[in-house]
């Protein structure tokens, strides 16, 4: 295939100038021979590629607002030259056979719900649509499924939950995605706390290599001592090294209890040392959500929100209003005259810095923690009580259920709202790291400092763990022309992932690399990556035909 990308201006430090690639006319035979196949199963017309051009990246969005505005930057979208949409593992290794005889890139593709660009066809080639392996086996006694890659994961937690049995794996994306994509970039769900990432729920997978064969990474037991867990090192792959064709997962008995509470904190370091006190102490809720002040505020605005505890007197000197006054009266004065809500949004995006440091020193705002206890009932309870206790000590005021319950009626709601934010002529998106508790001020402070010229900036933490805890960054701007947009986007992910790598973070908590976060991760890894991730690379992918590009390699 020929490869003719266009070169990237020295500056640029993500992938945003990738065009329309220039790539060679599929080979003659292998269309043949995949339309005798799949039949109308294999799609080469233009409405289908395009669907499979991008993900939901804001790459993607920003180049497709500024193409209906009329300009012309390069999109962070890239259409495969057909699509592959198979229904059982024989196609898979069919259709993997002929790319790697005719050297067609081959990407696998579940739902397209991504963020990092993780299925962008950057060499042309055929996208593999998965969504037909959906099959699924149940076997209660050992608490245990075999599912396909394609299979939706609100359809598949529906089906278990029909037979008394969840995954407990409910990330925001769960309407839109699929168990496959899940697996593929280590996904994690809003109750990780209690169930963990998806790489605590694969016991073993079935994979296609790139010769086409189909291979097993294990038995279907617990635990083994038979050297290195292979489905490991395909779980987060991102379909460089292989297809998954089914997982074997974990499940549980659907909880009997489900317990909702909330609590207010003085300060973010009271109530981060309060998580990990109970954490550190057996206690598991199944969600733990914090919010830092900005965050809490916005939260707090809801007019079925109870009210916040008073946490500290204002200081003397100290502004006068916090920001919840002013949103309040903002939104007062919006009812009464409509387009002055939408003004006063583009304002706090338009000055994101003034915000961002006029909320570093506003005095008594605390912060506003969700809770969600579930299991048996006696478990549920006891772990709550014991949250209650080291709450208490750490100046921890109980709210009741009401935050939480809000929030579990809206949990998968905020990625609908972010449209919104791009009808107003901004952009927003979201930067998930993670650490060990000893510095996990240190990530949150220094990842803040970094966006925080360029963006308004948000942050709750969430799976949180015995070890260490998430923190998921929300940022948020006006777009400018095209050029400076994409600079300002760009200087976001450069600065706060540097500033996070700096501060011994992950730079990909649950999302995944892709695209996006490619430099990073070899940043991040060093030697690992280019030693030990790209020999394998080449040793199961010789001809680099495997959604190529991702994961930071060549």
């Amino acid at each position: 295939m020929l490869q003719a990308l266009s070169r990237p201006h020295d500056h640029e430090t993500l992938p945003t100038a990738i065009i329309r690639a220039m790539v060679a006319e599929l080979p003659t035979a292998f269309c043949a021979a995949l339309k005798d196949s799949l039949g109308e199963r294999f799609d080469r017309s233009a409405v289908g590629r395009e669907a499979y051009a991008r993900d939901l990246s804001t790459l993607g969005h920003l180049g497709l607002a500024d193409a209906l505005d009329g300009a012309s930057p390069p999109p962070f979208a890239q259409p495969p030259q057909g699509i592959a949409r198979v229904t059982s593992v024989e196609e898979v290794q069919a259709v993997t056979r002929l790319c790697r005889e005719h050297s067609v890139p081959l990407i696998p593709f579940g739902a397209g719900s991504g963020v990092c660009g993780g299925i962008l066809a950057i060499r042309g080639g055929i996208t593999l649509d998965l969504k037909g392996l959906a099959d699924l086996e149940i076997d209660h006694r050992s608490l245990l499924i075999t599912v396909g890659p394609g299979y939706n994961l609100q359809l598949l937690e529906d089906r278990l939950q029909r037979e008394g049995l969840t995954l407990g794996h409910y990330p925001s994306s769960i309407t839109c995605s699929t168990i496959g994509g899940a697996v593929a970039a280590r996904g994690a769900g809003q109750l990780s706390t209690r169930y963990g990432k998806v790489e605590d729920m694969v016991v073993t997978l079935d994979v296609v290599l790139s010769c086409g064969t189909r291979v097993s990474t294990g038995p279907k037991v617990p635990r083994a001592a038979t050297g290195p867990d292979w489905a490991q090192l395909f779980t987060g792959s991102e379909g460089v090294l292989g297809t998954i064709t089914s997982c074997t997962l974990r499940v549980h008995r659907l909880p009997a209890l489900r317990l909702f509470r909330s609590y207010s904190f003085p300060t973010l370091e009271l109530a981060l040392e309060s998580a990990r006190l109970a954490l550190q102490r057996g206690v598991r809720p199944a969600a733990l959500r914090l919010y830092d002040p900005l965050d809490t505020l916005l939260v707090a605005r809801s007019k079925d929100a109870p009210p916040l505890a008073p946490t500290e007197k204002p200081v003397s000197g100290a502004w006068p209003l916090s920001l919840l006054s002013l949103r309040g009266l903002k939104e007062a004065l919006g009812r009464a005259l409509p387009d002055l809500k939408e003004h006063a949004e583009r304002a706090l995006l338009s000055k994101p810095e003034w915000i961002n440091s006029l909320t570093a020193t506003l005095p008594g705002v605390g912060c506003l923690m969700i809770l969600t206890f579930e299991g048996e009932p006696s478990l549920a309870r006891a772990e709550e009580a014991l949250f209650d206790e080291v709450a208490k000590t750490q100046s921890g005021v109980a709210q009741g259920p009401e935050s939480a319950e809000r929030w579990w009626r809206n949990r998968i709601s905020v990625s609908f709202k972010q449209s919104g934010v791009y009808a107003m002529g901004g952009f927003v998106d979201t930067m998930e790291v993670a650490t060990s508790w000893s510095r996990l001020m240190e990530l949150h402070d220094s990842v803040r400092a970094a966006l925080s010229p360029h963006a308004l900036v948000m942050a709750h933490f969430s799976h949180a763990y015995a070890e260490g805890c998430s923190i998921y960054f929300t940022f948020a701007a006006l777009r400018d022309d095209p050029a400076a947009t994409r600079e300002r986007y760009e200087a976001c992910w450069r600065e706060g992932l540097a500033a996070a790598v700096a501060a011994g973070a992950c730079v990909s908590h649950h999302h995944g690399i892709g695209l996006l976060k490619g430099e990073a991760l070899r940043a991040a890894q060093g030697d690992l990556h280019s030693l030990v991730f790209q020999p394998i690379k080449s040793a199961l992918d010789p001809s680099n035909l495997l959604n190529p590009g991702k994961l930071g390699l060549p």
